[in-house]
């Protein structure tokens, strides 16, 4: 690209979509309305350049930093790492061919050593002070605040259309306004602001432009209803709505007519589609990707019952965790009445809960053990007991069980658009069948299970002494056999880029050999493709690693086939090292496991047990996640990349006034966020997301990592008010300690877990009637916002874990019941460290 056009990049990757269509003029003119005439010549120039078919190929070994492999496209094999070859295709989608842009994107990818040592000199200019955050990094942290499922649904179509008007109040008073957009039963205009109008006041209008061209009657206005005021800085905005008790059927005709037939021309109003196919593209990203575990509870005749849970590849396995030896599901364990009511009884905001979990295998049988902090105290001569002994057993957990009231009519979710635009939209805006819905009419409550298990944390309880002689007084934590908690029926919301096939729960012997050495565990899951096992001691390996596998049980089974060193390789392994993730590798001269395994499925389908994806009820699934969006506790971010940065892209919540939503509105412009805390400090970039980015795949669970953040909000610059360092980079316990404590006596103390991983494909097959529409009217902005979707990275969840790592570190219920209540401009007493813990 030549430097006469450099600066219009932006311009051209924006026009790059639309250069083959038939109104790439029209769309050139408008997006480059304000660049000299010689410049748009350029311009299109360049657009024509790279659109030309390339015959070039593409060998990037040695000239970037990935690993390259042979990529075959129309007959023509290429050299290409894996970002090279997602770049190429993107392109390809992009201009329809190889072309000279593909060839030059493909060869200037982020990590092009050509590249990479340009930014690093342009960059080296650039740090003139490394103590601050530059202004460009500021802007690049800021995000839009998103709320799931907060779009409208327009009744009818709007039409963007200026005309002059002329209000009449109840005192005939004339207001003279002009048209923003219309439809048959509604308006919305500007005014001066100096007529003083309220919603509810009922309006007569003349349209005054229209009477020039029509006959209209001028003699009776329409009658509307103010619905919404809006004041703006140079007018005010008002909405209105048709008097239904007052009918004017031939003025409806008219303006349906007078629509129908200019909507081409003066286009449809879609900002409420935009909006829509931008949530749910963000909440498609977010669904399959959150680590925690939603499950509904009925009230029915007083009493919480836990009813169903919400499953997702990442989810699945902590899911699988409450599955005892005949893989009977007991999360309900967790979720008694008596825990429920306690939540409940908290402040609106601050209903959450602290639960310590672990459990013990006695002649194949799984106990499960639970306590909340408040239980725990409850009884003081044991808690420490509990704390240290199940903080040693490999099954150790900690939750954040959080509450959250719902409605079952958030299941319905129609499109954005009117059921008069086809039959096929007016299919898809159907209610919830009555079958459905009696399923979920007693659901009160969301209680959402997050594991914020880390080994900092479970290195500090493991500190509390053990006394063996007094573990048996532990039963009193114990969840007993012979009373079974209320089943839990887990359904999933089926996305396309979800597993390729059905896992099947099975336990069974397995042998897992590596060179020489043999180690011996059970099968959690298999697959045909693959399996889940869990060793009965700790694993010392790497990723990648090819093994083999002996089933001595199922061999009894079967004589057709050898199941003894059986090759598989190691796809991932889990943090505590006893769960590996395996797939088994197929050649032509084995293919033992998954002819073994397709066997099993086939003769034991009726036996196996799965994740559901039959429903019971049609549409459950689907149902359970509606509701779920619109009622996320913690805090969604998605992040994007920009060459070879992660940027901040957006951000949902639907629980504002929090301490979380406090710290990260801070310094941030209206109805955006700030995700500093997460990027960097005064000091130092954090290296978290670009170094957790580098080693996950999609699908994979996120990376989950514990930080702690000393917020001043009386601070003016952000970089003095957010001081955030993540507890690894702590050398000690009396580090973090006095780290927390000067946090408090300066300001607030906040501890977030942040989970992080990257995305897969969005679901663009779910919004086709909506993106189809939109494509009607403006072709070139739905290209663009897809693109745009396109580009989303990461997805993660911030977590506030700050009143369990108080408690961890034994401050006192005053200072943490303070450190909850804290307002921008209050602050903890100038007091020592040693008043602030427990004596």
């Amino acid at each position: 690209m030549s430097q006469d056009i450099e600066q219009y990049a932006n311009i051209i990757e924006q026009l790059k979509p639309m250069i083959h269509e038939p109104e790439f003029n029209q769309v050139l003119n408008q997006v480059a309305s304000a660049i000299p005439k010689e410049k748009r010549f350029l311009i299109k120039m360049e657009l024509m350049r790279l659109s030309r078919p390339c015959t070039r190929l593409i060998n990037l070994q040695g000239l970037v930093s990935g690993k390259c492999r042979p990529y075959e496209h129309q007959n023509k094999k290429h050299i290409l790492d894996d970002i090279a070859i997602e770049t190429f295709e993107r392109q390809v989608r992009i201009f329809g061919e190889y072309t000279m842009g593909v060839y030059e994107a493909v060869t200037n990818t982020e990590n092009n050593y050509r590249v990479m040592h340009k930014k690093e000199q342009e960059q080296a200019k650039l740090e003139k002070n490394k103590l601050a955050p530059v202004k460009e990094d500021i802007e690049h942290f800021e995000a839009p605040l998103l709320k799931f499922g907060n779009f409208a649904q327009r009744g009818e179509e709007r039409m963007n259309f200026s005309v002059s008007i002329e209000m009449f109040t109840s005192q005939n008073k004339g207001i003279q306004a002009t048209t923003i957009d219309i439809s048959v039963h509604g308006l919305k205009v500007k005014t001066s602001k100096e007529h003083l109008l309220k919603e509810g006041e009922r309006l007569s209008i003349q349209f005054r432009g229209l009477e020039k061209e029509y006959s209209l009657d001028k003699r009776q206005g329409i009658p509307y209803i103010i619905k919404k005021v809006e004041t703006a800085q140079n007018d005010q905005r008002l909405s209105l709505v048709r008097q239904l008790d007052i009918p004017t059927p031939a003025f409806d005709k008219f303006f349906e007519q007078f629509i129908h037939g200019n909507k081409r021309r003066y286009k449809v109003n879609l900002d409420n589609t935009f909006t829509a196919i931008q949530n749910k593209t963000y909440e498609q990203y977010y669904i399959p990707n959150f680590a925690s575990i939603p499950v509904f509870i009925d009230y029915i005749d007083g009493k919480y019952v836990p009813k169903y849970a919400l499953a997702n590849d990442c989810n699945r396995e902590e899911i699988q965790y409450w599955a005892n030896e005949i893989q009977d599901l007991k999360i309900g364990y967790l979720l008694t009445e008596e825990r429920i009511k306690h939540a409940l009884s908290l402040n609106k905001g601050q209903q959450e809960l602290f639960i310590f979990v672990f459990n013990h295998i006695n002649d194949g049988k799984i106990y499960f053990y639970s306590a909340t902090h408040h239980e725990l105290d409850a009884k003081p001569a044991l808690k420490n007991l509990f704390l240290g002994f199940g903080s040693r057993k490999v099954s150790w957990r900690v939750y954040k069980l959080q509450l959250k009231d719902m409605d079952a009519k958030q299941s319905y979710r129609p499109l954005s658009i009117s059921n008069t635009i086809n039959s096929n939209v007016k299919k898809l805006n159907s209610k919830p069948s009555p079958r459905l819905m009696s399923r979920l009419k007693n659901l009160s409550y969301i209680a959402v299970l997050t594991n914020v298990t880390d080994d900092i944390s479970t290195e500090h309880y493991q500190k509390h002494i053990v006394k063996r002689e007094h573990l048996a007084k532990l039963k009193v934590f114990g969840h007993a056999r012979n009373k079974p908690p209320a089943v839990v029926t887990v359904y999933r919301f089926k996305y396309f880029n979800q597993r390729r096939e059905t896992r099947f729960l099975l336990r069974t012997a397995v042998k897992v050999k590596i060179e020489n050495t043999v180690f011996e565990g059970n099968t959690e899951d298999f697959s045909t493709q693959g399996l889940r096992v869990e060793l009965n001691g700790p694993l010392s390996t790497y990723e990648d690693l090819q093994i083999s596998l002996t089933f001595p049980q199922l061999q009894k089974v079967t004589s057709k086939f050898k199941l003894s060193d059986l090759p598989y390789v190691i796809r991932n392994v889990s943090k505590d090292r006893y769960v590996l993730h395996l797939q088994n590798i197929v050649t032509d001269d084995n293919k033992t496991a998954r002819r073994f395994f397709e066997a099993l499925i086939k003769s034991n389908r009726s036996k196996l047990k799965a994740f559901r994806d039959e429903e019971e009820v049609p549409g459950i699934g689907e149902a359970l996640r509606n509701i779920y969006t619109e009622n996320i506790v913690n805090t969604a971010f998605f992040l994007r990349k920009d060459n070879s940065k992660y940027i901040a892209d957006a951000c949902a919540a639907s629980v504002p006034n929090t301490r979380v939503f406090n710290l990260l509105t801070y310094k941030a412009e209206p109805k955006k966020v700030n995700l500093y805390s997460i990027f960097r400090n005064a000091r130092a970039k954090h290296d978290f997301i670009p170094e957790t980015m580098r080693t996950r795949k999609p699908s994979e669970k996120p990376i989950m990592r514990e930080l702690f953040i000393a917020f001043d909000p009386s601070q003016e610059l952000i970089g003095d008010a957010v001081e955030s360092i993540f507890t690894e980079q702590f050398t000690s316990t009396e580090q973090r300690r006095e780290f927390i404590a000067q946090a408090l006596q300066k300001g607030q103390f906040i501890a977030i877990k942040i989970f992080l991983g990257p995305t897969g494909r969005p679901d663009f097959e779910t919004m086709q009637a909506e993106l189809q529409y939109v494509g009607i009217y403006a072709l070139h902005k739905a290209k663009a916002l897809e693109e745009q979707l396109w580009s989303v990275a990461a997805t993660g969840d911030l977590v506030d874990v700050t009143d369990e790592v108080l408690r961890r570190f034994e401050f006192s219920e005053s200072v943490i019941l303070i450190n909850q209540k804290t307002p921008p401009s209050h602050k903890i007493k100038q007091v020592g460290i040693e008043q602030l813990l427990k004596t």
